[in-house]
């Protein structure tokens, strides 16, 4: 059996797999006759390869039973991914290095603080979003069409666990 501990996500050590969307540490522009603050260019979107467009979507995640079962990763050769969520809830992060073989020893996993996103690079292996508690909204900016854009990988004989 294979445990993932999550630990708390942060610039430094979610760096390689893609960027951290938060306002924590970013100096605002002031705009619209300085009533609004803009966080600007949080996270890269590389979406244009082979004629892609950018997606704005919102997915609504179920929270799975705890300990969570690790049973595929998933990554986006063609575009990038994020996810930033809309309410004020912590959710997991399950990660591996970009490559053509993933190893289930070498998955990592974070926990948001409820406001983070994140940006996943291109070819970055990642479990599908997993909310926390509760059934929770996501903002997701990703690549469509969404054909030859989407590999999984199934762990059918593994024994993967986050604990939290």
């Amino acid at each position: 059996m294979i445990k993932l501990v999550a630990v708390p996500l942060t610039r430094e050590a979610f760096e390689g797999f893609g960027g951290v969307i938060e306002t924590q540490g970013v100096e605002p522009k002031l705009i619209n006759e300085g009533t609004t603050e803009r966080f600007h260019d949080l996270a890269k979107v590389d979406v244009l390869d082979a004629g892609g467009t950018p997606l704005i979507s919102i997915f609504r995640a179920t929270p799975r039973p705890l300990p969570i079962a690790i049973k595929l990763m998933e990554r986006h050769p063609l575009g990038t991914q994020a996810f930033m969520p809309l309410s004020d809830r912590p959710f997991l992060v399950v990660v591996a290095d970009a490559g053509d073989v993933i190893e289930p020893e070498n998955l990592k996993a974070f926990i948001t603080n409820g406001a983070q996103g994140v940006s996943y690079a291109k070819n970055v292996w990642h479990h599908p979003v997993l909310a926390l508690g509760d059934v929770s909204d996501f903002l997701v900016v990703d690549r469509g069409p969404t054909e030859d854009n989407l590999q999984e990988v199934f762990f059918a004989d593994e024994d993967i666990h986050v604990n939290i």
